[in-house]
């Protein structure tokens, strides 16, 4: 287990990087505390898997250090950082049996024969698959070879760090979520710091103490899911966390007031900045009405998902989405739309603004 730290690092496929849009990942200042789970979230190009293979030593980068525990292991060979990495595609020996496979990490460090005997038959039924260690991998289904890899990275119990890029790609769904509750249960019991590549935000919010949000190579926030949805701090975190994400409304700001299109908002706190910004409310803080107060919106459809409803509104000729409750009748002469207190984030240049007197919330 070790606390990883990322120094000033950044990263450019470019042999001679000039601008920071030559950057495949941009610089980065970071500490991630020893034994947590971490998620790195994002849509494809971000920058994860980048990251990633820095920390791993798969990838030398064009600036920057990686430490462990304050050891410099920016240029040391994969080997010497004691870290176990599963990929997206399955890598396997089909020429040996499941249980060898499992095996191979522990006698290439001499371990005896009862221990691997008794690690191997853990994991084998973490990853269900017991009554298969004796078969060849060789003729096994994709989900099955990744689930061997999986659990080869999972058998080792003294490595610094656990690294997973997405490993559960080809994993069917109901398996999915298996694996990530033995994943969790392996780092409740061992403490190994984790590292989970992702582009899923409900593997991520699921496996992750704090979820690491990347966009255009960088990384935009750090925090708990509840953090995430909360008060994301850009608005790409709001648009990407969440189903439907974050609705995003063009307005001018002016003090405690927002002025959208023609309505005023008042947003319970005041602000420094003046001029044009953005209103972020997410769907399930958006409440429906009939008249009187509120900005002026036209209902389009009405989505019934099972548990919830998602309501589809026109406003100003902007997408929004609301969401209600099952039972919850959907006036059909609906024509306003109010935020409920407590619940707007204010955003100028895509980041978060903090009010006069820090958050309340």
């Amino acid at each position: 287990m070790a606390t990883i730290t990322l120094d000033n690092l950044a990263h450019s496929y470019l042999p001679d990087p000039k601008t920071p849009e030559d950057f495949a990942l941009k610089e980065l200042n970071h500490d991630w505390a020893d034994g947590e789970a971490y998620a790195l979230l994002g849509s494809s190009g971000c920058g994860k898997s980048t990251l990633l293979n820095i920390i791993s030593g798969l990838l030398i980068p064009s600036q920057g250090r990686v430490l462990f525990d304050g050891r410099d292991v920016t240029t040391a060979p994969t080997a010497d950082r004691n870290i176990a990495q599963v990929f997206q595609f399955p890598v396997v020996y089909d020429t040996m049996t499941v249980r060898e496979n499992l095996a191979f990490p522990l006698r290439n460090r001499g371990m005896e024969a009862e221990e691997i005997a008794r690690r191997v038959g853990r994991v084998g039924t973490m990853i269900g698959m017991e009554a298969e260690l004796d078969r060849k991998a060789r003729g096994l289904t994709a989900d099955a070879k990744q689930k061997i890899s999986l659990g080869r990275g999972m058998v080792r119990e003294d490595v610094n760090a656990l690294l997973f890029d997405e490993p559960l790609t080809v994993i069917d769904p109901h398996m999915k979520w298996e694996l990530r509750t033995q994943l969790k249960k392996l780092h409740r019991d061992f403490g190994h710091t984790m590292i989970y590549v992702t582009h899923d935000q409900t593997e991520a919010l699921t496996f992750a103490d704090k979820v690491v949000v990347m966009y255009d190579g960088r990384v935009v926030q750090i925090g708990t899911p509840q953090e995430l949805f909360e008060r994301p701090a850009h608005t790409f975190v709001g648009y990407f966390i969440g189903s439907p994400g974050m609705n995003l409304f063009d307005a001018t700001l002016d003090g405690r007031q927002a002025r959208i299109g023609d309505a005023t908002v008042d947003l319970g706190a005041a602000f420094r900045h003046r001029g044009p910004v953005q209103v972020g409310v997410r769907p399930e803080f958006i409440r429906l009405a009939t008249g009187g107060e509120g900005i002026p919106a036209r209902l389009r459809r009405v989505e019934d998902v099972g548990r919830h409803k998602i309501v589809r509104l026109n406003v100003g000729g902007t997408e929004v989405s609301a969401i209600a409750d099952e039972g919850e009748a959907i006036p059909a002469d609906t024509d306003r739309i109010r935020f409920a207190p407590g619940a707007v984030n204010v955003y100028a240049d895509a980041w978060r603004l903090t009010p006069e007197g820090g958050d309340a919330r």
